[in-house]
């Protein structure tokens, strides 16, 4: 009998129960295992405490904000190899330049479709491999 092979683990920090759960829904129906969370602590806790394959990180959220994730997550050596996917309501050119400056593999604009957030993830984490 052979071993099933680990199914990718996806955290969802998103402070919008609607999105967070659309997301979530979305990416277990593709198969992947998704934990939540609702705020950037929770999400680093989350982060520090398993094997997170790929993060989807808002970045308007309360307490320390997406961008303070975003520069925590790619300064400590044991977290900095997690490719993250920046989701927000802000189509400006200069934000999505500064994520992806800042170590984002993606940067996706709400309102999700759940085509570009199937596609997005499979992309990330088919090139992780």
């Amino acid at each position: 009998m052979t071993e099933q092979p680990r199914r990718k683990t996806i955290l969802v920090i998103e402070d919008e129960p609607e999105v967070r759960n659309f997301a979530s829904r979305v990416l277990e129906l593709e198969g992947y295992r998704v934990l939540q969370a609702e705020d950037s602590e929770e999400g680093v806790r989350l982060l520090k405490e398993g094997r997170i394959n790929l993060l989807l990180l808002d970045l308007r959220l309360p307490g320390h904000d997406g961008w303070a994730v975003l520069k925590q997550i790619k300064g400590e050596p044991e977290l900095s190899a997690i490719p993250v996917i920046v989701f927000t309501a802000s189509a400006r050119v200069s934000r999505q330049e500064r994520a992806l400056k800042m170590g984002a593999a993606d940067y996706l604009i709400k309102p999700l479709s759940a085509a570009r957030l199937r596609k997005a993830v499979a992309r990330i984490l088919h090139r992780e491999r």
